[in-house]
């Protein structure tokens, strides 16, 4: 049975989300959680009946209250019909300076890919390295199912599988990685996929989406 989370343990599974409360999580850049994250049958659920641009309405980005370097992630995630959310990784949680959780940490894509229009554009599709590297091949389950995914950071490896089937892998922060920042939507953002540790955010794009078995260890 994975353990509560501990900064200081490495090599076991530790639990992020214990299905039942928010505890570990907060809104990005403040201190605690939006309302419009709840929990509902051991998930949890961004309610995004309340629109507020294209987020929704005491919701936001949420964010680990503990940074990772090396580790490995497991969770699973269901997206409503046309709905589009986002895991990102290495979040650096300084508002001033960068204004939402993407504006530094890559981010693994979840998508409706039958019904969102971002599907239409290469590597805005689920399982993919959003803007960055495309996934292959495609093993995401339609809206409303439940997807495994598997993200695993160790040293300058980052490796994705999606319901047990790897479908990235790349090297992070060499001369490749750079040249991929420098051709995507976040070539002007400084700093952007440059930091080997941070926070794991959860993205609020103004759908409904859903977390479980939130489970991560440190490598």
């Amino acid at each position: 049975m994975a353990k509560s989370i501990d900064s200081s343990s490495k090599g076991e599974w530790q639990s992020l989300f214990d299905g039942k409360t928010t505890s570990g999580w907060h809104t990005y850049g403040k201190q605690t959680i939006g309302k419009a994250w709840t929990v509902e049958d051991n998930a949890l659920h961004l309610d995004a009946s309340a629109k507020k641009d294209w987020q929704t309405a005491e919701g936001g980005d949420i964010v680990t209250d503990q940074s990772f370097d090396n580790f490995h992630l497991k969770l699973e995630w269901k997206i409503a019909p046309t709905g589009n959310s986002g895991i990102i990784l290495f979040v650096q949680e300084d508002p001033a300076k960068y204004p939402y959780a993407w504006h530094t940490g890559p981010e693994v894509q979840v998508l409706d890919n039958a019904g969102h229009p971002d599907a239409r554009i290469q590597k805005h599709r689920a399982g993919d390295l959003y803007d960055l590297i495309a996934s292959t091949p495609e093993t995401v389950k339609p809206a409303g199912q439940w997807n495994q995914v598997e993200i695993i950071s160790h040293n300058n490896q980052l490796t994705v599988k999606l319901n047990g089937t790897q479908v990235l892998s790349t090297t992070l922060w060499n001369d490749e990685w750079k040249s991929l920042i420098s051709k995507s939507k976040f070539a002007q953002m400084p700093g952007f996929g440059m930091f080997q540790s941070g926070k794991i955010a959860l993205q609020d794009h103004g759908d409904d989406v859903w977390y479980r078995n939130i489970l991560i260890k440190r490598l």
